[in-house]
């Protein structure tokens, strides 16, 4: 379940295929901005993700730009809203696609993809925000505390758990990689937590009630910490959390010693965290 603030680059072309599908007729500027999306996609995974890879199909781009322009279109419009999700999704040029989704909210004010141009871009900054936070999250760096409490409403911070080993664990019971990985998780666990491992887990959930029934058939006995907010997750935007499962593993001191450990790493993470205690 990764980056859920804009709409990927190969789902949205699927939509936009699907709408066309139910069109009685298609502009000139649809069918040929379907034609340069199908194009891309096919690149896209053979493994072009670059502009350099794709430098043919981005001047195709602006050529379409350009000559649909004035047409003032929910189709030409979806022309430059395609060209600045490219950017964004697989390019990852932040810069070009919010040039371009400002030139669409400025030439297309009237359509839909014009009109839906700043919530987009509210979107794109608050995903920047998660990135600066993530990337501050390295390797050897201490892991900032919060004092919250759990489901059964008892105290929970990192602070209760000094000189533990301890795996803060970003989740949900919807994603099923979460899922499929609990088992490794379970398992390390139960073999490591009477000589000092604890997990913390932090719940993407919606639903109280279907989590704590989940933890307790899965017999996960560690706390966790809910607050209904989804994605909203008071500790997942504090942590730039965008992305689940998301789990840091921290020495005694609070350090980050691993991240996104899963299966055979993260209980040899473990293992090796509290041979150094």
């Amino acid at each position: 379940m990764k980056i859920k603030l804009l709409v990927a680059f190969a789902a949205l072309s699927l939509c936009m295929a699907s709408h066309r599908s139910l069109a009685a007729e298609q502009s000139d500027a649809g069918t040929e901005l379907k034609d340069l999306v199908t194009k891309i996609s096919a690149k896209i995974k053979e493994g072009a993700k670059s502009e350099q890879a794709l430098a043919p199909e981005l001047k195709e781009f602006e050529a379409l730009v350009a000559k649909h322009k004035g047409e003032k279109s929910e189709d030409a419009a979806q022309i430059l809203n395609m060209e600045a999700m490219l950017y964004l999704q697989i390019l990852d040029n932040t810069d070009k696609g919010t040039e371009l989704l400002n030139q669409l909210k400025r030439d297309f004010p009237d359509t839909k993809a014009g009109q839906s141009v700043d919530k987009v871009l509210e979107s794109i900054k608050a995903q920047e925000g998660a990135k600066k936070i993530q990337r501050s999250l390295t390797v050897g760096s201490q892991f900032p505390d919060f004092s919250e409490k759990d489901v059964a409403g008892k105290p929970l911070s990192i602070a209760n758990y000094k000189g533990k080993v301890v795996l803060i664990d970003f989740w949900a019971t919807w994603c099923m990689p979460c899922v499929r990985e609990l088992p490794n998780v379970i398992k390390a666990f139960e073999a490591y937590h009477k000589k000092g491992f604890e997990i913390i887990g932090i719940s993407l959930d919606k639903d109280k009630d279907k989590l704590t029934a989940f933890t307790k058939e899965k017999d996960m006995t560690w706390p966790q910490y809910f607050d209904g907010l989804g994605w909203q997750n008071k500790l997942a935007v504090k942590y730039g959390v965008n992305s689940i499962p998301a789990t840091y593993l921290l020495g005694g001191d609070g350090k980050i010693i691993g991240k996104d450990l899963g299966g055979e790493a993260l209980e040899k993470a473990v293992s090796e965290a509290l041979t150094r205690k």
